[in-house]
């Protein structure tokens, strides 16, 4: 996330970067030492998805302030 957004590791926290999923469950966060996207929470397929044969999770990467 740091390399696609053109930022440098320490400059997250004064951007207000942060990661929102929908609904309560936040399934995804930025490591705090690379700035990778990485997996916050175990994933069960079958109980998000059920019987959907696309299952797709969303996520948002908020950024505040200019870049």
């Amino acid at each position: 996330v740091t390399k696609d957004l053109g930022l440098q590791l320490p400059a997250l926290p004064h951007h207000g970067v942060r990661v929102l999923s929908e609904g309560r469950t936040q399934y995804f966060a930025l490591h705090g030492q690379t700035g990778h996207l990485v997996t916050a929470e175990r994933i069960d397929r079958e109980q998000l998805c059920r019987l959907v044969e696309k299952c797709v999770l969303r996520c948002e990467v908020i950024v505040e302030g200019e870049m």
